[in-house]
């Protein structure tokens, strides 16, 4: 059951991506000191980027942290499309141990295998996300669950993968019973192409498929071009 967003609207992308980071190691520092491993699942884009290379900053305990990804591009190890990629760029070396990156490039390209490997995820990610960071497209898309694709119909699986190439490349995604158990939701939307996005997100249309996430909690920082 959603209930309603909680918004903080920040003059530009940079000072969304200092907060961003300030929220991730708060839920961090929080889980830790209870004495738990803090399991984070990581989207892509610029903004986001930047907020993890922010985590540099914070004084972490990288051995009790775990991030995972909601979603990656089927693509070689390396490659700029991928998410890992910049991620990897993002973070220390002692912060890049805690990645654990979905296997997108080891099925050979064959689906019978990149079934197999999304499967394999599916049985390394926790029950629960203490915390699950996503974007939104300005299709109203977030992770890989993508406008017209099969993959928004997934209730069986907790990883699957897209049934068509989206943007020019098939996806890897978590879906939405994984993503609506998640103890809480942060979600990082900068500039003027995601108005109409954000406004669907924060009104709950169900049309986009950023819209049909169930939520607890959830904070959405934006920047004004976002917001308008």
């Amino acid at each position: 059951m959603s209930g309603t967003h909680q918004l903080e609207v920040l003059p530009d992308a940079d000072a969304v991506a200092a907060r961003g980071a300030e929220v991730i190691a708060e839920r961090a520092g929080e889980s830790i000191s209870d004495g738990a491993h803090f399991n984070l699942a990581a989207s892509g884009g610029r903004t986001p980027w930047g907020m993890y290379g922010r985590l540099e900053e914070r004084d972490l305990d990288w051995s009790k942290i775990s991030i995972f990804q909601t979603d990656e591009r089927i693509a070689p190890a390396g490659s700029p499309e991928r998410n890992l990629t910049h991620l990897i760029a993002a973070l220390s070396p002692l912060a890049q141990a805690s990645l654990k990156p979905m296997p997108v490039e080891g099925g050979g390209g064959s689906e019978p295998d990149l079934e197999a490997a999304a499967e394999r995820y599916a049985a390394a990610i926790p029950e629960r996300f203490d915390l699950i960071h996503l974007g939104l497209g300005d299709d109203g898309h977030t992770a890989s669950l993508v406008p017209g694709d099969t993959v928004l119909e997934v209730t069986d699986r907790n990883v699957a993968l897209t049934g068509a190439p989206y943007r020019g490349a098939q996806r890897m995604t978590l879906t939405y019973p994984t993503l609506d158990k998640a103890r809480a939701l942060l979600w990082i939307v900068t500039g003027e192409e995601k108005r109409d996005a954000l406004a669907g997100l924060l009104e709950g249309d169900r049309e986009i498929p950023a819209g049909r996430v169930s939520y607890g909690e959830s904070l959405v920082i934006a920047d004004q071009a976002a917001v308008g």
